[in-house]
């Protein structure tokens, strides 16, 4: 089991999260998608370490963006 964290910036609504998480939850071994709209954070739980690039893609096909 692997957890990762990210802040995703843009998150307005209810709506929002359920796009981010939507989105996040398509990527192949993910497991639980966490979003804390206040802060912004994104706990990812997956089988195995997931690539920076494909939650940042999947946060993208959203709509947002993930803060470097």
């Amino acid at each position: 089991m692997s957890t990762s964290t990210y802040t995703v910036t843009g998150m307005t609504c209810g709506h929002c999260v359920s796009s981010v998480k939507s989105e996040i939850g398509k990527i192949d071994g993910v497991t639980s998608v966490d979003v804390d709209l206040a802060s912004g954070a994104v706990r990812v739980e997956s089988t195995a370490p997931l690539s920076d690039a494909d939650i940042v893609a999947a946060v993208d096909e959203a709509g947002y963006e993930v803060a470097v």
